[in-house]
């Protein structure tokens, strides 16, 4: 892109007000939408979970909602302050946090009631300042780099009108963006600029169009890892990101929100979630109220130190998803000194790493038909005589019960586990222990899955007739296990009704593995995002998982335990 070039402006514009900021905050919604498949692409650190996008789009619809409901007749210093306050409260991910920064470093300056160009180089030298604080490690190549250079240049066209000073921040901004590239060798390597930069990009350049009335053009990134050395990418991700506990194992994604807690005790939390994890961000709203972020594999002690020091609410635990699988079965030594696979037959491209990461092999069910004589051939091309097989309702009992028999009589030693559902499997697979006899491994295995309550949710195609009604096309149907327990006007609809049958008779934790998306539906990212608010709002202290399972059939697989 080259270096940046100070444009002829036009001066029309001196000051912002409430309408120029909800016109902003309108079109960052939109922008982030309109690129967010490409910033996900992009999205190789801290974590490779392709979700900054996303999580960008939730924290910018989340602060346009809080707007909203301030009403058309709210003056700028109230547009600012509701935007802060629902940015905070909905952050999601590294980069929603660090957006959230910005949005209350606007609210800061909008209390003056005016917001002109010096005004705009306070906003971004603030926000830079507030995310150099909140961020417990920075690192160079990010949006914190990006966010940092707009300030500066900002900074150094103060004296100017508005015009030039947002112009200025926003082709620094984007110049700075392509250096990314070459600022951190885990980018390089993927040939990727970052992603939440990007997404920070786009927002500079709304306030550009809003102001001068003239979107800036940018190129379209896409992801370019080198063909002659496929491992280049894998191994440098595995040598830079340093998340103890989500690397090679996964981990979770934690956030949640925090009030009535003093500043002390956000240092101290601070302080705390960094033992336990990395990419750790605690952020306020500048009135009260904060948002809390950590990766780490000890979910439930990250959320206990947060009611540690304050009041808890709104807690989203993900599961953190790894490039750094290989295909294959476990192959452990258990204590007789026998090595044991896990079998698992699967649909989707996200449940396969999934299983994949916590040392299964996998069938695909939904990609090629399996019958018995698949799963009895998978079962004997396994490296060890004992095998475990999760067949997650992918086979009746009595094909099982002759795939057992066939498999056996051929000299292996297997163990079907009664696991209906792919969220059964998964919990089944959290308490695998390759070095107990097999006997015992799944025994633990198999009373983890059957202690896990399963169910799903469809979209209806056609008028049918079920157990509890008539349902048309388009209705959302709830399951339990596979009969139809709920008819919803839509799938969320369907999605609450069904939570709260699940619910009503107990639960700790809710496991949703959310399926493909199919053109005309509803994103079933965005119904698992809905489905894990309703859980924080009517059910609170619910811990809730979500995966990205890729399923065909079920909008939204549901495990509660």
């Amino acid at each position: 892109m080259g270096e940046v070039v100070d444009r002829e402006v036009s001066a029309a514009v001196t000051e912002l007000g409430a309408d120029e900021l909800r016109q902003w905050a309108y079109r960052c919604v939109d922008g982030l939408t309109d690129r967010r498949e490409e910033i996900n692409e992009l999205n190789v650190f801290p974590i490779p979970d392709s979700d900054t996008g996303t999580n960008l789009v939730f924290t910018v619809r989340s602060a346009v909602e809080c707007m909203r409901s301030a009403g058309p007749h709210a003056d700028l210093a109230a547009v600012a302050a509701s935007l802060a306050r629902g940015a905070v409260a909905g952050a999601r991910g590294n980069s929603g946090v660090i957006v959230s920064q910005l949005m209350r470093a606007l609210a800061e300056e909008c209390r003056s009631g005016r917001l002109d160009g010096p005004g705009v180089a306070r906003v971004l030298g603030r926000a830079s300042n507030l995310v150099g604080e909140v961020v417990s490690v920075p690192v160079e190549g990010t949006i914190v780099t990006v966010l940092a250079v707009a300030a500066d240049a900002a900074t150094e066209s103060a004296g100017s009108d508005l015009a030039a000073v947002v112009l200025r921040a926003s082709e620094s901004a984007a110049v700075a963006l392509d250096r990314t590239r070459s600022q951190l060798s885990v980018l390089d390597a993927a040939g990727v600029v970052d992603a939440g930069a990007l997404g920070l990009v786009v927002m500079l350049d709304c306030f550009s169009a809003v102001v001068t009335g003239t979107l800036p053009t940018r190129p379209r990134y896409h992801r370019t890892i080198v063909a002659s050395n496929p491992t280049k990418f894998r191994s440098v991700t595995e040598g830079e990101h340093h998340h103890r506990g989500a690397s090679s194992i996964g981990g979770y994604e934690v956030l949640y929100g925090l009030t009535d807690i003093g500043e002390d005790d956000v240092v101290a939390l601070r302080s705390a979630l960094s033992e336990l994890g990395d990419s750790t961000v605690v952020a306020g709203d500048g009135a009260g109220s904060w948002s809390v972020h950590v990766h780490t594999a000890n979910a439930g002690l990250a959320v206990e130190v947060g009611l540690a020091v304050g009041r808890v609410h709104g807690i989203r635990i993900d599961a953190l998803s790894t490039m750094d699988c290989v295909d294959g079965p476990a192959t452990a030594v258990n204590a007789d000194g026998h090595g044991r696979d896990i079998l698992a037959v699967v649909a989707g491209d996200g449940a396969e790493q999934l299983y994949v990461s916590e040392g299964a092999a996998v069938l695909r069910c939904d990609t090629r038909r399996i019958g018995t004589s698949e799963l009895c051939d998978a079962i004997l091309r396994a490296e060890h005589p004992e095998v475990l097989v999760l067949p997650n309702g992918a086979l009746s009992a009595q094909e099982l019960v002759s795939v057992s028999i066939a498999s056996r009589t051929a000299g292996k030693d297997v163990l079907m586990l009664p696991s209906s559902s792919m969220v059964q499997g998964l919990a089944a697979l959290a308490v695998h222990d390759p070095t107990r006899a097999a006997v015992d491994d799944a025994f633990a295995m198999s009373e983890a899955a059957a202690g896990t309550r399963w169910a799903s949710l469809r979209i209806t195609d056609e008028r049918s007739l079920t157990w509890v009604g008539m349902c048309e096309p388009g209705n959302g149907l709830g399951l339990a296990g596979r009969e139809v327990v709920v008819i919803g006007q839509d799938v969320l609809a369907a999605g609450r009704a069904l939570l709260d049958q699940l619910l009503s008779v107990g639960g700790e934790m809710v496991t949703m593995l959310h399926g493909e998306s199919v053109a005309g539906q509803p994103d079933p990212a965005d119904v698992a995002e809905g489905l894990s608010v309703y859980i924080a709002d009517r059910h609170p202290g619910i811990e809730v998982v979500v995966y990205t399972g890729g399923q065909p059939g079920d909008v939204v697989q549901l495990g509660v335990e």
